[in-house]
C-alpha cells in the first residue's frame, strides 16, 4: 500500500514547486515603466533652447496626471501648454524666447500601471531662442521624435496637488494565492480519501 500513499504527497510536493516559481514569476510581471530616454538627452549642449521636449517610456504612461517642467537658471517657467502623450512619448512645448543657458526638466507621468513616476534631466542651450517665434530645434534635441499615434493631451504644467503616490495593490497575486489554497485544499482531500482507502484492506 506504500505507492498508494506516496503518489498523492509527491504530487502535492509538485504542485507547492509550481506554485512557488509562478509566484516567483510575478514579481518582474508588476514592476512599474521606467524612463528609457530624454530629448535633448541628459548633460546634452544644444545651439538654442529646443521648441519641445520629451521623455520616451518603457511603455505608454497614462494620459491623466502628467506634467513636465522646464525652468532656466534663473527659476522661470518655460513649459507652454499641456503635456501631449504619443505612443510611450510624453512631449512639453517651450514658449519661444527661451534665453541661453541651463535648463532643469522635470516630468511626472502616470504609469500604465497606474503608479506615479518622476525624475529630472538637464541640458543647455548655447544661445537663446529668437523671441515671438518658434525656437528651432538643435540636431540633439531631435534625437527622440515621438512616433505616430494618437496625442492624448496630459495635465497642466502646474498641477493643483501631488499625484497619490501610493502602492497599487496587485490583486493578480492575490487571486492567484487563492486558487492555490482551493487547489492545494482539494488536492489534500483527494490525498486523504486515498490514504483512508489504501489502509481498508490492513484493517481487514
Amino acid at each position: 500500500m506504500r505507492p498508494i500513499r506516496r503518489r498523492p504527497l509527491n504530487f502535492l510536493l509538485g504542485f507547492l514547486v509550481l506554485a512557488a516559481a509562478m509566484l516567483g514569476l510575478a514579481g518582474p510581471a508588476a514592476a512599474h515603466d521606467a524612463a528609457e530616454s530624454s530629448s535633448p538627452a541628459q548633460g546634452a549642449s544644444v545651439p538654442v533652447p529646443p521648441e519641445q521636449v520629451s521623455v520616451t517610456f518603457s511603455n505608454k504612461p497614462l494620459g491623466i496626471g502628467a506634467s513636465v517642467s522646464v525652468k532656466d537658471a534663473s527659476g522661470t517657467e518655460w513649459a507652454d501648454g499641456q503635456v501631449q502623450i504619443v505612443d510611450n512619448v510624453a512631449s512639453q512645448k517651450l514658449r519661444p524666447g527661451a534665453p541661453a543657458g541651463a535648463y532643469t526638466v522635470s516630468w511626472r507621468v502616470v504609469s500604465s500601471d497606474s503608479h506615479p513616476i518622476e525624475g529630472t534631466f538637464g541640458f543647455t542651450a548655447a544661445a537663446a531662442a529668437a523671441a515671438g517665434t518658434a525656437p528651432a530645434t538643435g540636431p540633439t534635441a531631435a534625437a527622440n521624435v515621438p512616433g505616430m499615434g494618437t496625442a492624448e493631451p496630459g495635465a497642466t504644467a502646474e498641477p493643483s496637488g501631488p499625484a497619490d503616490s501610493g502602492e497599487p495593490f496587485q490583486w493578480s497575486i492575490v487571486i492567484f494565492a487563492a486558487v492555490a489554497v482551493g487547489l492545494l485544499v482539494a488536492l489534500a482531500v483527494i490525498a486523504k480519501r486515498r490514504l483512508s482507502a489504501g489502509e481498508e484492506p490492513d484493517a481487514g
